[in-house]
């Protein structure tokens, strides 16, 4: 998969014939998901290569900024999720004041001269361009043939990103995963943090979220491996603390903490992604880790101590012990 950034095309550069579909592709659920097929199915059937185009940022939170919808994927995620589904292009789309209030005669024009747009496959209410007056029927006069899919459903109600926010938020991670069709995980690189789990005796990696905020927050259960190498290879060999195994290969099991510590004094409160692994001594800093989510325990507590946030950690790691003991296999 060739990954490309529409302000950095060169007029020059002749992209092969094209069937596109276009869209924002948080979390790449089962809709996006069934975009991409018949993006792959029309691509086969016309001796197309597929494209898909996605914003960065969302046009949301180019509007409303941190008032936006919290994130399900971040562009890392979003990518690899596409490429995945063997896509053979996907297109950046910089989401700016420019690009919002260029014409629908514009937009087509790039499909159709830069991107060499053939096909293009769209949701059934698909809009674009300034004021949002661009739709599918004005892009059939402009001369390409469009496919509108319905809506993907499960259960009676509609598969969406929204519906994957809310159900993360409430903790609901086994619908989620169905209408994700793939387990939650968040990817992020290892950065150094205050350091404060370490006095509390419960140290943890500090993981970056890249976004402006995650779409799930509290305790949780989660299974962590090393995107670019092997994560126990990382233990000291002179430790008799070698970790709680995981379920994939070469990965640990750890207590998970999504939220803004409360209980923590904090002039600016961020949100975190931070891991615990029981019995371990490693360096991390600095790999890229992948958290699979596997069991929401909790909510973020606001404790009134540190002794009582000890405490309460002690104890969510005891359960969480519990959770992994009982569950032999991969728990999906």
């Amino acid at each position: 998969m060739k990954l490309l950034r529409l302000h950095a095309l060169s007029p020059h550069m002749q992209l092969p014939k094209t069937a596109v579909t276009i869209g924002n592709f948080d979390g790449v659920h089962l809709g996006h998901q069934a975009m991409v097929k018949q993006l792959k199915h029309v691509a086969l059937e016309k001796n197309l290569k597929t494209l898909v185009i996605v914003f960065e940022p969302q046009p949301l939170e180019f509007f409303k900024q941190y008032d936006a919808p919290p994130r399900i994927s971040s562009l890392r995620e979003k990518v690899e999720a596409l490429a995945a589904l063997g896509v053979d292009y996907v297109v950046i789309v910089k989401f700016n004041a420019e690009f919002r209030n260029q014409s629908r005669e514009n937009f087509a024009s790039i499909l159709k001269n830069t991107l060499n747009a053939e096909h293009l496959v769209l949701g059934d209410d698909f809009h674009f361009g300034k004021n949002r007056q661009g739709n599918s029927k004005f892009l059939k006069t402009y001369g390409f043939v469009v496919d509108n899919l319905k809506t993907v459903v499960l259960d009676g109600e509609r598969v969406s990103s929204t519906r994957i926010r809310r159900v993360l938020q409430q903790g609901n991670l086994a619908l989620a995963n169905q209408l994700l069709g793939r387990p939650y995980s968040i990817i992020g690189r290892v950065q150094h943090g205050d350091k404060l789990g370490r006095t509390l005796s419960f140290p943890t990696i500090n993981i970056g979220l890249k976004r402006h905020k995650p779409c799930l927050s509290g305790i949780y259960g989660v299974d962590v491996v090393c995107e670019t190498q092997p994560l126990t290879d990382h233990i000291r060999k002179d430790s008799a603390l070698t970790g709680v195994l995981g379920y994939q290969e070469q990965s640990l099991f750890g207590a998970g903490h999504v939220g803004t510590r409360p209980a923590i004094q904090q002039d600016t409160p961020e949100w975190r992604l931070e891991v615990h692994f029981p019995e371990v001594s490693a360096n991390l800093y600095g790999l890229l880790m992948r958290v699979t989510f596997l069991n929401y325990l909790h909510g973020e507590r606001n404790y009134a101590s540190l002794d009582a946030l000890k405490e309460g950690i002690h104890d969510d790691v005891v359960q969480l012990l519990e959770f992994r003991q009982n569950n032999s296999t991969f728990p999906f």
